[in-house]
């Protein structure tokens, strides 16, 4: 075999092992919490040792950061595909429902990036939480300019744009919440909710 050959087998199997790690420290998060993710646990559950997943990662808060930033880069680029919508009051409205279809569908990726303690977060992510490359806050800008764009054309008031899209943010995260830990109240389905919830606002803030 080629030593290009060599180096690229390698490269694979490096490639699959950390997505091992990946994989079974998604399972410890989503079962047990952030408390429970270790070097050990993840190791035993892919049956290496923990030197060997120090190879490929810092500490577990590198671990929980890959999995945060995979899950944000995902619900950005599913928002994202909205961006072919012309009418930016129209676009808004659509990105509401894709981001509760994106949390219905992903309900363990939600919890991890969205529904973890504020301070945990900050102490795990630290300035890599919400930094300008990062996934969630790309998606949360895409949200903003979209605003800005539904100001300027006249469909909503000139309010400060960054409120405005937390405002529709906070709505449909809150639809989310209840839809993943209060399923058993909510009495119509989370997706229509958020077609109302943020067609009210927009039309509120005409």
């Amino acid at each position: 075999m080629s030593r290009m050959g060599i180096l690229e087998r390698k490269e694979r199997k490096r490639s699959e092992l950390r997505e091992q790690i990946l994989n079974a420290a998604r399972t410890i998060l989503t079962r047990d919490g952030i408390e429970a993710l270790t070097m050990r646990k993840i190791a035993d559950a892919i049956e290496y040792s923990p030197a060997t997943i120090y190879l490929h990662f810092e500490n577990r808060e590198a671990i929980a950061l890959a999995l945060c930033r995979e899950a944000s880069a995902v619900l950005f680029a599913q928002v994202g595909e909205a961006a072919a919508i012309e009418d930016p009051a129209e676009r808004l409205r659509v990105v509401g429902r894709t981001y509760v279809r994106y949390g219905i569908e992903h309900p363990e990726e939600y919890k991890l990036i969205f529904m973890t303690d504020s301070a945990l977060m900050e102490s795990v992510f630290g300035q890599e939480l919400m930094s300008p490359d990062d996934p969630g806050a790309q998606a949360f800008e895409y949200l903003a300019a979209t605003v800005v764009e539904a100001q300027a054309s006249g469909a909503i008031r000139r309010l400060d744009p960054r409120l405005v899209a937390e405002a529709l943010w906070s709505a449909v995260h809150g639809i989310v919440s209840l839809a993943l830990t209060c399923r058993e109240v909510l009495t119509s389905d989370p997706q229509e909710l958020a077609a109302v919830q943020v067609d009210a606002l927009v039309r509120g803030l005409a």
